[in-house]
């Protein structure tokens, strides 16, 4: 088993920046990469970034590549996702997940392929 832990959500105005953080424990040599994604009241959860755990290798959801950073530490077994710039759009519970699979993977963006997940944290922008 993984478990997964957020922190960092808050509450911040338009224009300004969080810095989300997903700490892992467990079983963490099972699994290669891990995702960020939101979900905000009454749409479908939606992928935001994703990086391989092995590479470093990055992925983003085309619209928030520029104001969005994914990055790991693997001293920490920690990813964080760097938000600049944040709109009242980006509102939502943010939730880490952790995967199996290898670079290049069209998984990344895919919510279901996804094993592991942590409880969410809310973030909030207001105008």
């Amino acid at each position: 088993q993984v478990q997964l832990v957020e922190s960092g959500g808050g509450l911040v105005q338009a224009g300004g920046s969080l810095r989300l953080s997903c700490a892992a424990s467990g079983r963490t040599f099972s699994y290669y990469a891990m995702g960020w994604f939101r979900q905000a009241p009454g749409k479908e959860r939606e992928f935001v970034a994703g990086i391989s755990w092995i590479s470093g290798r990055t992925y983003y959801a085309d619209s928030l590549q520029g104001r969005f950073t994914i990055s790991r530490d693997n001293a920490k077994i920690t990813a964080y996702l760097h938000m600049n710039n944040l709109k009242p759009e980006d509102t939502a519970v943010y939730y880490c997940a952790a995967g199996e699979f290898l670079d290049y993977s069209s998984s990344y963006s895919l919510k279901n392929d996804y094993g592991y997940w942590g409880q969410g944290t809310q973030v909030t922008v207001s105008s």
